[in-house]
């Protein structure tokens, strides 16, 4: 059976909006871990 994904159609990450980090409450930012910094959705693995 082939599984498929929903994705928004933009293709932004759905974790950090597409801006590739987060804002810390205390000040600075952190590189999202979910797209790596990249601000795009990662290409996800799909088992047939």
């Amino acid at each position: 059976m082939k599984t498929q994904t929903l994705r928004r159609a933009d293709q932004k990450c759905l974790y950090c909006g597409g801006t590739g980090y987060y804002q810390l409450l205390l000040g600075g930012t952190e590189t999202c871990a979910h797209c790596g910094g990249t601000g795009k959705q990662p290409a996800e693995k799909t088992e047939d």
